[in-house]
């Protein structure tokens, strides 16, 4: 025999269930890095003051003047948020609306109305995610949001059916553990379903519809045409990682390497920017790929071969190391005066292409002349040696202490970069005031600053001494994932250097930056951190991005392990999964949506066309009804209606008791007072042949039907 003292476990474990739903759905959302701070902290602390509510540590009720005031603050806030902080742009404001209206629920749901809300509000914080998230994190949350999903639904069936629970007329304890069961299992499935379809279709076209109305994790103005002082030493703070490089050969792991990102020119004495200059198209050979630069040297230089794999960040730029050769990408491919290499920022979001590179050979003290480099244009020339309005007097005469008596330009920018590197000092701290000349103060009294500072003035004191050059930003080498294979390039790792043009050689690598004291070295954090980190490029190479080259690839791997194992007998397996896959998917390319459409079609009508008919006839004897047209066959219909009502409610009608003696049981006094009018009215209809009948059973079953939803 069940007590009452059960139900408040029930409910607690309801809330916290549905209060645990909430928070995995906010923190798939955060996950995604898209969610700012305000609204997350504010949704939290929503989730805690209830969570000690339901406890019962603390006492909180919001009257309804106070929610409705609120609310209509909001409203007000709405407009501002949309135009002043949000962008213009939808996606971040609709957020901010979702997650108030979670908040203001959180706070003050009661009913069962409320409570459906709150599970509408968790699944729209998942689908947000699944849009959103492209991490490996996703699919913890996803796990802690299917297990709180079913305890969230199974505990709301057992309080609801405590809710309904009466003397004579309820569901029996073999039928309520059938429910259950059923309930659990249908949640799991329809959530593993319905997210894992969202999961492997969204991120790879909604996702790209979507994206303009985002905003981007984080903005990296090193990569833009305009770098002011100062940016690069705040990106180097962040450690988020932006570059993931796979080489080839196994020798070619851990080189000390520069990933070049852009090239500029202009510099006002505080900030590098770009002239206007056009770009051309540079249009894929036959075999697919684009050939960059055919330029070869007789010295036989060093050639490197390897993957790039680029995160999601505010740039469209593409990172090479070394001079480019050749590349493979799947996008159009921009470059402009400055050897600056870029696609189209819609494509730029974890975007993946092959190069073949030419390093730059190192610069000898004795180097002779080798092969013919064109020369600079007068106008190029120009650019490059183009100094700010001012420069003070003492960097001029800076310039020519460093340089002496030496003529070769080479040796000059080899002296430039040696003193550089041997008198400063290197801080990622800024000065306490922003100084009227940063480059002076830098070079003339302060003495130490980080990267872009060691750049811009060996730049400046290069073109002072007549050697064009230019501030190049992009990253360092990072470091090597023994995990994963392959190298981790960072936010920390954000560079600058310099490039200057030399006589018989072109342009020259150069970085006057000095190693940083302070170089985090590697711990058991950063060897967790490799775990991770090769955890997410796992779930992004073979989850997001998993298509047909990539079912291909692995039946290769599987074909080459099996021959490895002497399984011979399956050789035949790679080439016949090959040539079955490229029949299929051409296939499904020409026809695909034809037979998806038609398999839909068979599946509604199979499903659906039976009920539909039923429905459809139903419906239009209640129309007739309405109308006053009603018969006494009508009456078992009707009255069949109100039993299906109350079997929702988890009310059965047991065969022995009549019409009457069955509303006469129901305990609850406003049911059974419309019972029983309704089946005083039934028996008018259906013994009496009184049509006015029919219209009231209509209106009382409007009336049940409206309590049946409370």
């Amino acid at each position: 025999m069940e007590t009452t003292e059960a139900a408040p476990p029930v409910e607690k474990f309801f809330e916290f269930s549905l209060l645990g739903l909430l928070a995995s759905g906010l923190l798939a959302v955060v996950g995604s890095g898209y969610l700012d701070m305000p609204t997350m902290l504010v949704t939290a602390i929503a989730l805690i003051v209830r969570a000690l509510i339901v406890a019962g540590v603390v006492r909180l009720s919001l009257p309804g003047g106070v929610v409705t005031a609120i609310t209509l603050a909001y409203v007000g806030f709405y407009p501002i948020d949309y135009f002043f902080i949000s962008g213009p742009t939808f996606f971040p404001a609709a957020v901010h609306l979702v997650f108030f209206v979670a908040v203001i629920k959180i706070l003050t749901a009661s009913t069962n109305r409320d409570y459906f809300l709150l599970k509408i509000i968790a699944f729209l914080e998942l689908l947000a995610a699944c849009v959103l998230s492209e991490r490996v994190n996703f699919f913890i949350f996803l796990l802690f949001f299917l297990i709180l999903g079913v305890a969230t639904f199974a505990s709301g069936e057992i309080r609801q059916s405590r809710q309904r629970r009466i003397t004579v007329a309820k569901t029996s304890g073999r039928g309520l553990s059938l429910r259950l069961a059923a309930v659990a299992i249908f949640v799991s499935i329809a959530i593993l379903v319905i997210t894992a379809g969202l999961f492997f279709f969204l991120p790879r076209t909604a996702r790209a519809a979507f994206q303009h109305l985002t905003s981007p994790h984080l903005h990296l103005a090193g990569f833009s045409n305009r770098v002011t002082l100062g940016d690069i030493g705040e990106i180097k703070r962040n450690n988020t990682p932006v570059m993931h490089v796979r080489m080839d050969k196994l020798e070619d792991r851990g080189l000390a390497l520069k990933w070049r990102g852009a090239a500029l020119s202009e510099f006002d004495g505080r900030t590098w920017s770009n002239p206007p200059t056009q770009s051309k198209v540079l249009t894929p050979d036959p075999a697919g790929q684009l050939v960059l630069d055919h330029a070869a040297s007789s010295s036989m230089p060093r050639h490197i071969s390897y993957a790039v794999h680029l995160e999601e960040m505010a740039s469209d730029a593409l990172f090479f190391a070394g001079a480019a050769e050749y590349l493979r990408i799947d996008s159009t491919v921009f470059r402009n005066s400055l050897d600056n290499y870029r696609v189209r920022f819609s494509d730029s979001h974890n975007l993946s292409y092959q190069v073949y590179s030419r390093l730059e050979p190192l610069l000898r003290e004795n180097d002779t002349p080798g092969d013919f480099v064109e020369p600079l244009t007068r106008d190029w020339r120009n650019v490059y040696l183009r100094l700010p309005k001012f420069v003070d007097p003492r960097i001029g005469k800076l310039a020519k202490d460093i340089a002496g008596a030496e003529l070769s330009p080479a040796k000059q920018a080899r002296l430039v970069e040696n003193y550089l590197r041997s008198n400063y000092g290197y801080t990622l701290e800024l000065p306490p005031a922003e100084p009227a000349d940063p480059l002076a103060f830098f070079l003339l009294h302060r003495k130490k600053g980080h990267c872009e500072y060691f750049a811009s003035s060996m730049a400046v004191l290069l073109r002072l001494m007549g050697i064009p050059s230019r501030v190049v930003t992009g990253f360092q080498s990072g470091v090597y994932n023994p995990i994963s294979g392959a190298q981790l390039i960072r936010t920390s790792d954000a560079h600058a250097w310099v490039e200057a043009w030399l006589p018989h050689r072109g342009w020259t690598t150069f970085d006057p930056t000095p190693p940083d004291p302070n170089q985090a070295r590697v711990s058991i954090w950063t060897r967790l951190g490799f775990y991770a980190d090769a955890a997410e490029g796992f779930w992004q190479e073979w989850v997001l991005n998993y298509n047909l080259d990539r079912q291909l690839q692995l039946a290769t791997r599987m074909g080459e392990s099996g021959r490895h194992a002497g399984l011979n007998w399956f050789d035949g397996v790679g080439p016949f999964f090959l040539r079955l896959s490229t029949a299929i998917f051409d296939f499904l390319k020409l026809h695909g949506m034809i037979l998806l459409g038609i398999i839909a079609l068979g599946i509604l009508a199979t499903q659906f066309g039976r009920d539909g008919w039923r429905w459809w006839t139903t419906r239009r004897r209640v129309l007739k009804v309405q109308r006053g047209q009603g018969e006494a066959s009508d009456a078992t219909l009707l009255y069949q209606r109100m039993l299906k009502v109350l079997h929702r409610r988890g009310i059965e009608k047991p065969a022995w008791l009549t019409p009457f003696e069955f509303a006469r049981v129901l305990q609850e006094p406003e049911l059974s007072v419309l019972v029983e009018d309704l089946t005083a009215a039934y028996n008018e209809l259906r013994f009496g042949g009184n049509p006015e009948a029919a219209g009231r059973i209509v209106g009382l079953l409007e009336k049940l039907e409206a309590l049946a939803w409370q």
